[in-house]
């Protein structure tokens, strides 16, 4: 359900449960965690690339003695493709419109809470969600908003829309990641009118339309890049970005005027959570992973480097200032009004998903 179409009130309660409703009681993450005889000389991490500073993963090792074998992936798809293949992960960075598919195929581990004390530093807003009620198999993580980045050090251009992505005065001048089928199709139905969750085969239909005019219109030459190519932003290519809140502060370290816009027409938002894959044969060593990442100090640490917004409540006073007091990374009530949570589909909305995205990909045999 669009958001734009409930009252303020109701949206923000809309919004707030979607965000979580209250964990169960406190006793099932009451115990100790096992003794360290019981720690696995390594264990394997799959994320995005960078997405856990690597200083983190240093502490880890420094304290516990435990290796850290960190495997990326470029696309949720592409891992959601390798876990249901049976490839040994032994803990898992997954968005949570994915969270139920998994646990229905049975390739999720339910997560034993005795190791997960500092479970308790997670804010009720982000507990008990409807793809895990019980958070039986994922721990909230980070969230943030997907948007546009602006090279401002280029041109000041007057985008604030997903509908200027294309506009013509910005031929070849636009990049949007491979990576991401369901935010390009997502923002392609927003700038038309639609849900971005939108299972409707007309409306996906249209998207596809207006995502090829760009390859179509022999006046556009539309600038696609297999991933977000901060390179490429800085040797003047590319003008705007489909892009992330943490894409903003990553650019500006990099010594880019960057802007980051979010559309008028509504922002989408996502949201990380941890799992413990089957195919983990150390559980009790991936589960003290996590709990260590959730301790406050060490989410702040991630969040001050990696300028992802994080669901530990109790971080938030070891988080830099500039960067609560960033929009982008943690917007305000009044930015969410018109905000879409990217959802999980049905099967066959997910099925009609799919073969869209390779109709667009076909038409584009460049991108691998």
């Amino acid at each position: 359900m669009p958001l734009q179409n409930v009252t303020p009130l109701r949206l923000l309660l809309f919004f707030l449960l979607f965000l979580g409703i209250q964990w169960p009681p406190s006793s099932n993450i009451s115990a100790a965690p096992p003794p360290g005889n019981l720690l696995a000389d390594e264990i394997i991490i799959y994320n995005w690339e960078g997405d856990i500073p690597q200083s983190v993963l240093d502490a880890f090792t420094f304290e516990t003695g435990v290796k850290i074998s960190y495997q990326v992936f470029n696309s949720q798809e592409e891992a959601i493709v390798n876990i249901r293949a049976g490839n040994v992960y032994d803990v898992a960075i997954i968005d949570g419109r994915f969270i139920s598919m998994l646990t229905q195929k049975s390739l999720l581990k339910p997560l034993n809470y005795e190791n997960l004390l500092n479970f308790k530093y997670i804010s009720p807003n982000f507990r008990g969600l409807a793809y895990d009620p019980d958070n039986r198999f994922s721990v909230p993580y980070s969230w943030g908003t997907t948007g546009l980045l602006i090279n401002i050090g280029i041109e000041h251009a007057p985008v604030h829309s997903w509908a200027d992505l294309w506009d013509k005065q910005y031929t070849g001048r636009v990049a949007v990641s491979a990576s991401y089928p369901r935010e390009a199709i997502g923002l392609t139905l927003k700038a038309l009118g639609y849900s971005a969750n939108s299972e409707n085969p007309d409306e996906v239909e249209a998207a596809l339309a207006k995502l090829l005019q760009l390859r179509l219109d022999p006046t556009y030459l539309y600038c696609y890049y297999p991933d977000f190519g901060m390179a490429t932003m800085m040797s003047g290519k590319v003008l705007i970005a489909v892009g992330f809140s943490g894409d903003l502060l990553e650019s500006q370290k990099k010594g880019l005027s960057v802007e980051y816009i979010l559309p008028e027409e509504g922002l989408l938002l996502w949201g990380d959570t941890f799992v413990v894959p089957a195919s983990s044969r150390n559980q009790n060593t991936a589960e003290l992973f996590i709990d260590f990442l959730l301790r406050p100090k060490i989410s702040a640490e991630i969040v001050n480097q990696k300028y992802y917004a994080s669901t530990n409540e109790a971080a938030r006073p070891f988080v830099h200032p500039r960067i609560l007091a960033n929009t982008a990374i943690y917007p305000t009530d009044s930015m969410l009004m018109k905000a879409e949570i990217i959802e999980a589909l049905s099967p066959e909305g997910q099925r009609l998903l799919d073969a869209t995205w390779q109709k667009f990909l076909a038409a584009y045999p460049q991108i691998k």
